[in-house]
């Protein structure tokens, strides 16, 4: 049985965030919900999740010392890595020593950190459909690998990035030199290492939401959101719906992959499994083991937000997966290079039917970083789609 203690009292539940952006900030709300003390973290002061947890604390994540020197400090129940770019060998220290319990477990943290490690894990490790891939150290070892046989078109990304940075797709020998520069400044970590991956022919990409949670038996159960489709460019998401239109076959496949890499992963939580659909084949892409980006649409389409499962999921408590009507979700980005901007179009965005939004409130704004995102609930995907990305068009952020 779980017993949750009151926030701010020698007897309460503690749980940090390595990482409060936007995803962040929303999994620090429901946790704050249930009576739980948050510690937001970040290389940044007045970051999103910082903004509303009972703790802010700014530190270099992938510094070992500092990160180890704040977790002996804070002494939290639970640690949630956010991001990717976080010490993980020292998690997996802290965590073989008891100090901490990690979400979902160090090793998983440590696997998905980069994208080497999950991709080894899935294609050699698990034997799962994925595209054909080679890592690469140098301009020279990536021309070596599409001429070996990964040919063109393909993918490049460095090995650790997040929202797309640093990826591109190149369709001719000229475009070779220019990936490897941008993989090279989009990079979370500089490595020096890219992955490059043969382009697969998918009809859609979906993100299978994944929950590994205590069942009433005290055994680990895993349950499945209904499929999210989106829309990426240059890597980033840009809009999702749920749920996806997808053959049985292709969302039976899905799931069993979904499920055999959360399997092997462990631990407690929801993980966002990214997937490649054509007809009834289905290919592995990526994982991350907390909140999808793309499954913020989830706020307005589910009994529970998957903000809301993986807080109930890493406390064990019961989930609810179940969809509670379609929905969509449009990005808004930035367009402007300033700090604290403000945002015009408000109340005429939210005259949209159905509609809702989240302005992340980062106190820095660039000209792709994502600021917001617009929400539509409607009786179908189409409409809730339209009026998604008409109540983002509306929001216009401007310096002040």
């Amino acid at each position: 049985m779980t017993t949750l203690g009151t926030p701010l009292s020698p007897h309460a539940t503690k749980v940090m965030l390595l990482g409060s952006g936007e995803l962040g900030k929303e999994v620090l709300i429901a946790l704050q919900r249930l009576g739980v003390e948050t510690i937001a973290v970040d290389r940044y002061d007045n970051a999103p999740g910082q903004q509303v947890a009972h703790h802010a604390r700014t530190i270099t994540m992938s510094d070992p010392a500092q990160l180890k020197a704040l977790i002996e400090a804070e002494r939290p129940h639970l640690v949630v890595p956010e991001i990717e770019a976080i010490a993980t060998p020292m998690l997996e220290e802290l965590e073989a020593a008891g100090t901490v319990r990690v979400i979902p477990t160090a090793r998983a943290a440590r696997l998905t950190m980069d994208r080497e490690g999950i991709r080894v894990l899935a294609a050699e490790t698990l034997g799962l459909p994925t595209s054909p891939y080679k890592f690469c150290n140098s301009l020279e070892e990536l021309q070596a690998a599409i001429d070996a046989g990964i040919g063109y078109p393909c993918i490049v990304k460095p090995v650790m990035s997040s929202s797309g940075k640093g990826q591109s797709k190149i369709d001719v020998p000229e475009d070779v030199q220019k990936a490897w520069d941008y993989a090279m400044a989009g990079g979370r970590v500089s490595h020096g290492r890219v992955i490059v991956e043969g382009f697969i022919d998918f009809d859609y990409e979906i993100t299978q939401l994944t929950v590994r949670s205590v069942g009433a038996e005290g055994q680990i159960v895993t349950s499945f959101c209904d499929p999210i489709g989106h829309v990426q460019v240059s890597g980033d998401y840009v809009e999702s719906w749920q749920p996806h239109p997808m053959h049985p076959a292709a969302l039976e496949k899905s799931r069993q992959i979904a499920k055999a890499v959360t399997d092997n992963l462990g631990g407690q939580g929801l993980f966002g499994v990214e997937l490649f659909v054509k007809g009834e084949n289905v290919w592995f892409s990526e994982v991350s083991p907390r909140p999808h980006d793309t499954g913020l649409v989830t706020l307005c389409t589910q009994h529970q937000s998957e903000f809301e499962l993986h807080a109930r999921a890493i406390l064990g408590l019961p989930v609810d997966t179940r969809l509670r009507n379609p929905g969509a979700s449009a990005v808004i980005y930035g367009g402007v290079e300033a700090q604290g901007i403000v945002f015009d179009g408000v109340e005429e965005a939210l005259r949209v039917p159905g509609t809702d939004l989240r302005l992340f409130g980062k106190p820095e704004s660039f000209v792709k970083r994502r600021m917001g995102v617009a929400l539509a609930r409607a009786e179908d995907v189409d409409t809730a789609r339209h009026n998604a990305k008409l109540a983002a068009g509306k929001v216009t952020p401007r310096k002040a």
